[in-house]
Parts: C-alpha cells; sequence; structure tokens
C-alpha cells in the first residue's frame, strides 16, 4: 500500500509538470483593437472560424497557415499554426487545442496576437504575415546552473548551436535538433533550432542568428538557455529535452565562420573532429553519387532520344528500365488493363519484389509529347500529400513513356459513383471523406506546397480511392505551375473534360486557381447525385447536372437532387451543405467562387453562414450547345 500511494504521487506529481507545462505560455503578445466598431465583431467571427480549422489542420501537418475573409481588409484575419519537431501528433494537437482557447481568452479585443508554448505556436493578424520574420519581442530564458570551464563549454554550445541553426534554415521542416560532447566538463549539451515554416532560407537563419547572438552574450556559461520570438526558438540545454531516438546520425557541421580549434584545448577539439570527419565522408560519397548519375546518363544517352537527357539527373534514381516494366505488365496484357485516359492506357504491374504497380502508358497520338511527360514527371516527384497519388518513377526509352504510379487497389471514383450496383459501397460517411480529402489534395496544391498548381484535369476518374476509400488526385499532365504572386494564365489550347471546365477557361482560355475550384464543385454535386455532369439519356432537361442541382435548389427541393442510395437522416444538414457549397464554387463569376482554403473551413465549420450562390453557367439548356461547340479537346 506504502509503494502503491508513492507510485501514485509521483505519477500525479509528473501529469501535475506536464499540465502546468502546457498550461504556461513561454511567450505571449497582444494588441489592442476597438472592440465596439462593426469590422471587429466581424474579424472576431471570422477568426473564431478560422482558430478549428488551424487546430484540425496543424495537429496533422505539424504546420498550417490559412486566411479567411481576404478582400475586405477590415475583417480579413490570417493565422498561422506550428508544432515543435519530434513531438507526436496527440501531443501537437493537445498543445494546439490550449493555444487556441488561451489566445483568445487573453487577447479578446487583439487584431495581432501569438502565444508560443514548449510544444507549439498559435498566430493570428488581420494583416498577411506569412513569410515575415517577426524577431520582437524576444523572450530570454537563462538557466540557472553555470558550467565549471566556461570559455570550453561556451565554444561547445556555440559549435553546435550555429550548426543546428544553418541546417534549420536549409531545411523544408526548418527544424534541427542534435547533440554535442563536452568532455572537458563531462556533460552533454543538447540543443534546438527552429522558424516556421513559411519563412524562406534567408529569412529563417537571420531570424535564429539573432536569436543565438541573444544566448551567446546573455546566456555565456549557462548551462540551459532558450531565446524565443514569433518566428523562430532557439534552446540549448545540459540534460535531454527531446527524444533522443530521433537524433541523425551525425552531429550537424561546424559554422563556417568560427575559429579554428586551438590545438591545446585537448578536450574541445573532438568536438570539431567528430563533426567534420562525417561531413567530409559525407561529401565524398556525395562526389561518387552525382559521379555514377553522370555515368548512367552518358551510357543511357544511346538508347534514349535526344529529349531525354533533358530531364534532370536527380530523377534518374526514378528510372526504371523498360524491360522491368514489359515483364511487370506482361507485356502490356490486356488483362492488365486498368483503365484508359485522355494520354494514354493504365496498366496494373508486379516489379520483381512483388510490389504492385500502376503503370500509366502514353499513346503516342495523344498529345502528351516529351515536355508534357515530363512536367508530369516534374510535378509529382515534388509533391507528397496523402490525398495525392504517389509517383514510384518512370521510363523514357525509345518511344516509349511510362509513369510508375503506386497501386491504388480500389480504382476511381467513376467506377463506383456511375455504376449501379458499385454505387451502394459509397455511403455518405464515404462521400463525405471522399469530398474533404479531394479538397485537402487541392488546397496543398494551390496554397500548401513548394509549387503553386493548378490541375486543370480535376474529375471523377482521376480521383483513385486507396485504402479506407481514401481519395488520391492523379493525373497531373495538364497542370500549370504558377508563380507565389501570378493568379492568373491564358492558354491558347483548351483541354479538359466537357463540364468539368470553368467557362472563363473554355471561352477565354484563363486558367486560374478558381478554374479548380469550378472543377471541384462540379465533383461535388456528381459525389451528392450519384450522376454524371453530362448525360445525352438523361429523361429530365436541362442535360447538365449544374443546371438541375441550381433548378431544386432554387424549388427548394433539393433533396430530390440526392442520390438515392444515400440514407441521410441526422446527416441532412452536412449534406446539404455539401450542396451549397458545391452550387458556390460553379458561380460564373470568377471572383465570387471560394478559394479552396475558404471551402475546407466551410467544410470543417458547423457555425459558419454560407453566402447566397448565383445562377451557374450554363444552367439554360440552350447554352450547353455553345459549350459544345467550342474550341475544347474533351478527354
Amino acid at each position: 500500500m506504502f509503494l502503491l500511494m508513492i507510485f501514485t504521487y509521483v505519477v500525479l506529481l509528473q501529469f501535475s509538470k506536464t499540465t502546468t507545462a502546457q498550461q504556461n505560455p513561454t511567450l505571449n503578445y497582444c494588441t489592442n483593437y476597438a472592440s465596439s466598431s462593426t469590422s471587429y465583431l466581424q474579424f472576431q467571427t471570422n477568426l473564431n472560424l478560422l482558430n478549428s480549422s488551424l487546430v484540425s489542420n496543424g495537429s496533422v501537418n505539424g504546420f498550417f497557415n490559412a486566411s479567411f475573409d481576404v478582400r475586405n481588409p477590415n475583417s480579413s484575419v490570417y493565422g498561422l499554426v506550428q508544432c515543435k519537431g519530434g513531438i507526436s501528433m496527440g501531443e501537437c494537437r493537445t498543445c494546439l487545442q490550449t493555444a487556441g482557447e488561451n489566445i483568445i481568452k487573453q487577447c479578446a479585443n487583439g487584431k495581432s496576437a501569438f502565444i508560443r508554448y514548449e510544444n507549439c505556436l498559435f498566430r493570428y493578424a488581420g494583416d498577411n504575415f506569412f513569410s515575415q520574420a517577426k524577431t520582437s519581442p524576444i523572450n530570454l530564458m537563462p538557466g540557472v546552473d553555470d558550467a565549471s570551464n566556461v570559455d570550453v563549454f561556451s565554444k561547445n554550445v556555440e559549435g553546435l548551436m550555429n550548426g543546428l541553426t544553418a541546417n534549420a534554415a536549409s531545411s523544408a521542416s526548418k527544424f534541427q535538433f542534435g547533440l554535442a560532447n563536452d568532455d572537458t566538463n563531462s556533460l552533454d549539451i543538447y540543443g534546438l533550432a527552429q522558424c516556421t515554416r513559411d519563412l524562406s532560407e534567408k529569412d529563417c537563419l537571420s531570424c535564429l542568428r539573432r536569436m543565438t547572438d541573444t544566448v551567446y552574450v546573455s546566456c555565456r556559461g549557462k548551462k540551459g538557455c532558450q531565446a524565443i520570438c514569433a518566428s523562430c526558438v532557439v534552446r540549448y540545454e545540459v540534460g535531454e529535452f527531446f527524444d533522443t531516438s530521433l537524433l541523425p546520425p551525425f552531429p550537424p557541421p561546424p559554422p563556417t565562420s568560427s575559429p579554428p580549434p586551438n590545438p591545446t584545448g585537448g578536450k574541445s577539439s573532438m568536438i570539431v573532429v567528430k563533426i567534420v570527419v562525417p561531413v567530409a565522408v559525407g561529401l565524398v560519397l556525395l562526389s561518387a553519387f552525382f559521379g555514377y548519375l553522370s555515368w548512367r546518363k552518358l551510357t543511357n544517352k544511346g538508347s534514349n532520344n535526344s529529349g531525354n537527357n533533358n530531364i534532370e539527373s536527380e530523377k534518374y534514381s526514378l528510372q526504371f528500365a523498360l524491360r522491368t516494366i514489359r515483364s511487370a505488365t506482361r507485356d502490356f496484357a490486356d488483362a492488365n488493363k486498368l483503365g484508359k485516359g485522355g494520354f494514354g492506357v493504365v496498366y496494373k504491374g508486379v516489379l520483381p519484389n512483388g510490389q504492385k504497380v500502376a503503370v500509366k502508358r502514353l499513346s503516342q497520338s495523344s498529345g502528351q509529347g516529351s515536355e508534357e511527360f515530363k512536367n508530369e514527371v516534374m510535378l509529382l516527384h515534388k509533391l507528397q500529400h496523402r490525398n495525392l497519388v504517389k509517383l514510384l518513377g518512370f521510363c523514357f526509352e525509345g518511344q516509349e513513356k511510362l509513369l510508375i504510379y503506386e497501386f491504388v487497389p480500389n480504382g476511381s471514383l467513376d467506377k463506383y459513383l456511375f455504376d449501379p450496383t458499385n454505387k451502394a459501397c459509397l455511403d455518405w460517411e464515404r462521400r463525405y471523406n471522399i469530398i474533404k480529402g479531394i479538397a485537402r489534395g487541392m488546397l496543398y496544391l494551390h496554397e500548401e506546397s513548394r509549387l503553386r498548381i493548378i490541375h486543370r484535369d480535376l474529375k471523377a476518374s482521376n480521383i483513385l480511392l486507396g485504402d479506407g476509400m481514401n481519395s488520391q488526385i492523379s493525373d497531373f499532365g495538364m497542370a500549370r505551375l504558377f508563380g507565389v504572386d501570378q493568379t492568373h494564365q491564358e492558354t491558347k489550347k483548351v483541354a479538359g473534360t466537357f463540364g468539368y471546365m470553368a467557362p472563363e477557361y473554355v471561352v477565354n482560355g484563363m486558367i486560374s486557381m478558381k478554374s479548380d475550384v469550378y472543377s471541384f464543385g462540379v465533383l461535388v454535386l456528381e459525389i451528392l447525385s450519384g450522376q454524371q455532369i453530362i448525360n445525352e439519356n438523361r429523361e429530365d432537361s436541362p442535360k447538365v447536372l449544374t443546371s438541375i442541382a441550381w433548378e431544386h435548389w432554387r424549388e427548394g427541393t433539393a433533396s430530390q437532387f440526392l442520390d438515392p442510395c444515400l440514407s441521410t437522416g441526422s446527416s441532412d444538414e452536412v449534406i446539404m451543405k455539401c450542396l451549397h457549397i458545391g452550387l458556390l464554387c460553379i458561380q460564373m463569376n470568377v471572383e465570387d467562387r471560394p478559394t479552396m482554403a475558404s471551402v475546407m473551413l466551410m467544410l470543417d465549420s458547423d457555425s459558419l453562414t454560407l453566402a447566397i450562390p448565383s445562377p451557374p453557367p450554363f444552367w439554360e439548356s440552350e447554352n450547353l450547345s455553345v459549350v459544345r461547340s467550342g474550341s475544347a479537346t474533351s478527354n
């Protein structure tokens, strides 16, 4: 009984420490705003709507930023959340929930605020602060204990932290942690450096250096210290404060600006040796690797077209031999055929290691030449998201252009949605998850990936269904890259699928993110109704699904638009919300359509009041002939 009491006390004490750490922020900042103004009340409403989206998305990805109502500068709100690297999704969610609740309480009238806990950051403002470093105010938290040999200890701290800051700034995660040994003082020094992921390498490094400079001056000789601001944090401690099993195999490289080690320094010089030797070995291995790539490029030159060598050498690691793919697909046997798309046929294959793959074989008459092929390889190689199909590799030999994807077991959405038998598998919960998965994937393409990408061919046959019917966007052959500040682009060749293409694209060749939003809206209507966008066999008039949806919405008979397979009941409100969102996405006026960020907010929120949609384009039946006679290429 006595031992049980001791154990209970220890557990409660540890729980108390954890709870206190969560409840006490390491830094918070708030600016006041006139709470009586109408615009502020709208700002507060927008902030509350954004709050839940930041928590839910941030806990999944470890970082998330989004904006709301950006066209109204008086009530627009921008938000950003980030969790400390190396913590679990549960720890991340718990911290963000606490931060999201407390930032509203502690900054009730704030137009701009941020709050930092040990495990997370929560920040919002009425102005766009994304990709801008905020380095003040700074909270400096020095430790209590002093090291015995201050000069050696301080040199080891600086060597560790300079390496960590350089690596953190250059990494995509903007996070780095590591360990250095101070043998003179018989100590292990643990360090951490992290920026918010929206910062550039230059701005991140500048922010981290300002923090480390503060630490080096104000915490010299202290066994622990951290400097914190809104955009970055640095910390070192004698003692573990992160999961050491996640440590990289060798410490970060030394700073180029640090002085050479003192030959008489003895123990401290070992730190530099431990860092330099693995880096030197790494450089040798990298040189050998790139030498191998160059050799392979030369040896493949005779068998490939002249255009083959234009694909960057980095992609040779993804290249498959044609004979391997022929064997995997049994020489492209009809029995292995999975389907046919606009640019070619897709086959199922099994690699020598037993892995199942989907092979997209581009036809020579498909219209996707070498440029489109390279485009798809380059895009997919850089994109990583659970709602995007995963590219495993490619083959480009002779006249063959092949893309090798991870095999998605359940096929494409259209095989279920438009099949009278298979559609029964798609209950409302699955359809709703498919809608949200497509929205998450499109949001990643438009705003969250390192590239801004317009898909241009979003349709049911390009949505693959993985394990658990998780939706994955595929077929990037017609995708376009956009600059960060680019809003639209014109094209002379209009290509896509009738019904899914936005009117400004069909008529004027104008491409934008809102073109994809239109296609997404059409997809939502198809998922809700179980019907294709254009169906010549449909007995009712008009023939276009968008027009039918609008007619039911206008007449108050929206329930008649839904797929009879759907059992509604308690889901009625959510289903009607999705129909509402679909109609907002297909509005004629480009500016009236929401962004994918706004779509995700609407899907995640149970209290948001949606705008009233205006009529979609071509909803009058006679307009269908205008679309059908346009200069578009049907896939």
